[in-house]
Formats: C-alpha cells, structure tokens, sequence
C-alpha cells in the first residue's frame, strides 16, 4: 500500500466534484482514508482520533449532517464499477447483509434473521447490490429495510430521520428492483441477475426481473410447486352454472423437490477453491412455476396457474443439505453453465465479509438514516478503490509473468525447438 494516499486522491477526483464546498471535498478523502487505513475500530472518533488533519466534529458533521446529495457520489461509484468489471458477462448479485445492533434507537434496528449470525438477532438489514466479474465483486449499493416496527411508527422514524418518501412499508424484493433500475439507468454493463431464495421466491419479484428483459437464476423454496413444462391448459365446460372465466391445468403441480427427485443427478465442478475444486451433485429440468393467476378448484383449493417456463435446478451438497433454484437462460444452456451461474453468487457474501472486517461498514455509532446511509456510501468507495489496486497489480503481474514466460521459451526454442510448453497465466491475488 505504499503511496496509496495519493493515488487515492487522484481515484477520488469524480466523486469529489459533485461536493462542491472544499472543506467536503476534504472530509470526503479523509473519512474515505480512515476507512482503508490502519486501527480496529473504523467509527468517526478513533479515525479523526488517527488523522491529525481532520477534527472528531468536522467528520461528523460531513457523514452526519452536512449539506451534500449523496446521489451523485452514488451514480460515480457506479460509473467506476462498471469501468472496473461491468460487462455482458458481468453478475448482478443481489442479496441482504446484517449489522448487529444493541439497543432500539438506531435506525431500522430490531429483532430479525441476521444472516451473517445464522439466528434472528437486534440488528440493521440491508439490501445489498453487487456487480461481479471474473470472481472480482464491488459493492454498488446498500439500503435500509424498515420493519414494521418501524413503519407503524411515524415519530420514531421522524426522529431518526427517515425521509418521507421512505417512510413506507416496503418488501426487500421491492427494495432490490428499485436498485436494479438505479443500476440499469446508470449504464452500468451486466449479463445476470443473481439472488437467493428471500429473492427469488417472490414471484412478483421474478416477473418483475422478466418484464425488464434481464436474464436471472435465484433461489428457490424447496417446497414451491411446480408444473411441468408440457402442461396444458383446458377449459372444461361445465354442464350448470357460470361459464369458467380462465383456464386450468389438466395436471396437478408437484413442491420443487418432487419434480427433481427422479431426475438425473451430475456430478459437476464449478471453480476451484483454496482446497482444490468445488464439486456437488445438480439436476435440472423445464417446468413452469406454478405463479400464474390464483384459481378457486371444485374442492374449495386456491391454486395457482403455470407461469412462463423456466429452468428448475437443484444442488445436492455433501454435507447433504439440498438447494433449488430457477432461471429464465435459454432453454439450451448446460447444465454445467447453470451451475456455475448459480454459484456466482457467492462473491458477494465475500464482499459483505470484507466491508465489515477490513472496512468498518457495522462499525458506524449514528443512529440517523442520512448517517447510516453516507458511512456505508463511503465504505463501498473504499472498497471499490481497493478492488482497482488489486485489479492493477493482478495485470501487472500477468505481464510480468507473459514476459518471463515468452523469454523462457525463446531460450528453450534455442536449446530444444521440439519444446512447446505453455506457461500459465497469472491469477489475481489473494482478496
């Protein structure tokens, strides 16, 4: 990290233009350092404590209180991101992350599932939004959900300043889709949508993700029915009463896990990993999700029609736990590249780990919502600064590496023309 500071500044400029006011366009370097730099704690008053250029009042107003749109700051880091790993082969993960809380006057802060602790927990859920390629993940947004708890009470959420268009009941799939128009309006450059089960078992949330023309694979509930893909529609007519308005299925739908249990089941790998390659066992069929229009049966059952047809994948883990999953790739897609598409997924939990242990992102001590919202802004800053350094360095080692190697075989074509080895090329290095 020798002379990041300086490199930093320069990163900086596109996201210091919008500030305006050179005492926040000071702030903004100096919280963004104080995030990356040295010390275990990454709260306002250990890191002014740490700068002998910024005072403890001066940061806090900037993160806490200060006049600034953090929209602009938002659509650079996008910008930045997309330069370093957007693409048609880039993923869009999305995904929630906890931070856990003690006390009840934070904002958001209240008893739910806390991922990162397994358990539900006093914590603060955000809805996280990450652009990844090549293994390589930047954080590109992260937003508060409110519980109920907190959109039931209009003066609490007043108190920790929750704006007033935000002071609504929202659904985390409603949260993400926002996101995704943020990110789509942006520009930014993506292949897939990827997100697990809280996500892709909203059936709104899925069509949504259709109706917007963008290719997805998410999770699923094992217990979600389907049908499968030759199902027809019949319109039987009835000898007495109403004439039937819609159709209905001329076969009953079956949980997800009933449709892949006589399936064949593969053997497949995907990346390799610290201890070697990752293998479990997938099967994948055609079926359609049984999320169509709900239909009142003859013994009394509310049922739900197909859906468009899609990809049902499902994972057999060593340890024995089972995962299922949907996509809307195209019906020619291996069954190896639906994997490996649904495993994608798991850099964004990388991401979360790595904002939270070398950046700080749950070590903010406000409680207001514009406060929360900035020191996470500013911790995906930091991250993406992070990710074009080793980005860099990983492309410069790759050139030394070609180098070396191009040298290597001249002089083995020299002592031995019939010596054709290949050298292989560079990886990134350790996140």
């Amino acid at each position: 990290m020798v002379g990041w500071h300086e490199e930093l500044m320069d990163w900086l400029q596109p996201f210091l233009a919008p500030l305006g006011h050179r005492r926040r366009r000071r702030m903004c370097p100096a919280y963004v350092a104080g995030l990356i730099g040295p010390g275990d704690r990454k709260s306002v008053q250990p890191m002014a404590a740490r700068d002998s250029g910024v005072s403890y009042d001066q940061l806090h107003h900037f993160i806490g209180s200060g006049v600034w749109d953090a929209s602009a700051l938002e659509t650079a880091l996008l910008v930045e991101a997309d330069k370093l790993v957007g693409g048609d082969n880039a993923w869009l993960i999305i995904d929630d992350t906890a931070l856990p809380k003690k006390g009840c006057h934070s904002v958001g802060v209240a008893p739910q599932y806390a991922s990162a602790l397994g358990k539900t927990a006093n914590c603060q859920s955000l809805v996280s939004v990450t652009l990844a390629s090549r293994e390589v993940p930047v954080m590109v947004g992260l937003r508060l959900f409110l519980p109920e708890s907190w959109t039931d009470d209009k003066e609490r959420m007043a108190r920790a300043g929750v704006p007033t268009d935000r002071q609504i009941a929202r659904t985390k799939p409603e949260i993400a889709l926002e996101e995704i128009d943020r990110v789509i309006a942006s520009g930014v450059r993506f292949g897939c949508v990827l997100a697990d089960s809280g996500y892709g078992s909203s059936g709104p949330f899925r069509q949504a993700l259709s109706e917007r023309g963008l290719l997805w694979a998410v999770g699923l509930s094992r217990r979600q029915n389907v049908y499968p893909a030759d199902v027809a529609l019949v319109f039987p007519v009835a000898s007495t009463g109403k004439r039937r308005k819609y159709h209905i299925a001329d076969q009953p739908p079956v949980a997800a896990e009933a449709m892949l249990a006589g399936e064949k089941w593969q053997k497949l790998s995907w990346r390799r990993g610290t201890k070697g390659r990752l293998t479990c066992l997938f099967a994948a069929r055609r079926v359609r999700v049984a999320d169509g229009h709900k239909h009142r049966m003859l013994d009394n059952r509310v049922q739900c029609m197909p859906g468009d047809e899609v990809w049902l994948v499902g994972e057999r883990r060593s340890t024995g736990e089972q995962k299922y999953y949907v996509s809307n790739l195209p019906t020619d897609t291996t069954l190896k590249t639906l994997a490996a598409t649904i495993k994608a997924r798991w850099v964004c939990e990388q991401a979360h780990q790595q904002l939270k242990e070398e950046l700080g992102l749950d070590h903010f001590e406000g409680r207001s919502w514009t406060g929360l919202h900035r020191h996470a802004l500013m911790t995906m800053i930091a991250y993406a600064f992070l990710q074009s350094r080793r980005l860099k360095a990983a492309g410069r080692k790759k050139k030394t590496h070609r180098s070396a190697a191009a040298t290597e075989h001249a002089g083995r074509q020299e002592s031995d023309p019939r010596d054709l080895r290949t050298a292989t090329a560079a990886t990134m290095p350790p996140l």
